[in-house]
């Protein structure tokens, strides 16, 4: 058990914030922000991509009070569990997702104030949908419809959201650009969800991956990738240089051979860490290309 000290060490909180998701959080803001018309303005970008990063800290926070209460972080390999490893108690988790929750409603109502009330609608919903994926009762996320959610918040809602606080208007180049933005964040979580399988079906909790079986849950893995790029290559039919996008595909030739290779369990958290290194450089390429554009 950890000691006491331990439970205020910024360090523990950040592991247990799990860095490793957070471009997920990043890329949707940098792309929706690159595929505007004209001038940023960037203390919106900035404000953007602070609700974002809170939403996706809070969201992990949750997960994590959620499941260590529920007894479903027992031997669970991978990042730190703050509860299932005692590093902190539920209370205290529970309440740094509140604060991470706060943080983004508060930056929020300052970007509604400035573009309109329809992004309160948007924050409460995407705070609503966070705390409902592992909180509260009947949690989504332990029925298989994650990913599901990973693509409308962090995809669709993330990266159209953010090019919308800039023009004030819905565009075609967001919504598409949106698309393999979401397929990236729901990769990672495919690929988080895989190497969990043998500890979510022993605990119940029925994710997709548990639902659909190991083989198609590698299968689905490599199918979003593919998706991914097809949806890069739609970009460009907008703005050619999005293209560079592809090249940020690369980094995902490692992981896609370890996922067909069969890894399972430890073995297959260097693969999360390659896939979340394959989302951040694609976003990031995605992001240059349409600047350029």
């Amino acid at each position: 058990m950890a000691r006491a000290a331990d439970r205020t060490n910024l360090g523990i909180w950040w592991a247990g914030a799990r860095p490793r998701t957070l471009p997920a959080a990043v890329v949707p803001v940098a792309v929706g922000t690159a595929a505007i018309d004209g001038g940023v303005i960037w203390w919106r970008a900035v404000a953007a991509l602070v609700v974002s990063l809170a939403l996706q800290i809070g969201t992990n926070y949750v997960n994590d009070y959620a499941d260590g209460e529920r007894g479903t972080d027992s031997g669970r390999v991978g990042p730190v569990r703050l509860v299932g490893g005692e590093l902190a108690t539920a209370r205290q988790v529970r309440l740094a997702a509140a604060i991470s929750f706060g943080a983004a409603a508060v930056v929020g109502a300052a970007l509604a104030l400035a573009v309109g009330p329809e992004l309160l609608v948007v924050g409460a919903a995407s705070i609503l949908a966070g705390w409902a994926y592992t909180g509260g009762p009947r949690p989504y996320g332990y029925y298989g419809f994650g990913e599901l959610f990973v693509f409308v918040f962090f995809g669709l809602v993330a990266t159209v959201g953010s090019a919308y606080v800039q023009v004030e208007t819905v565009t075609g180049l967001a919504v598409v650009a949106a698309v393999p933005v979401g397929l990236l964040a729901v990769a990672l979580l495919v690929m988080n969800n895989l190497r969990d399988i043998p500890g979510d079906t022993e605990s119940g909790k029925r994710t997709l991956a548990v639902r659909i079986g190991d083989r198609r849950t590698r299968q689905l893995y490599v199918a979003l990738l593919v998706g991914t790029g097809l949806g890069i290559v739609a970009c460009g039919l907008f703005r050619p240089p999005a293209l560079l996008g592809l090249l940020g595909l690369v980094r995902a030739v490692e992981p896609v051979r370890s996922v067909l290779g069969g890894r399972v369990g430890r073995d297959l958290i260097p693969t999360l860490g390659a896939t979340g290194q394959t989302q951040l450089a694609t976003g990031l390429l995605l992001t240059i290309g349409l600047a350029i554009g």
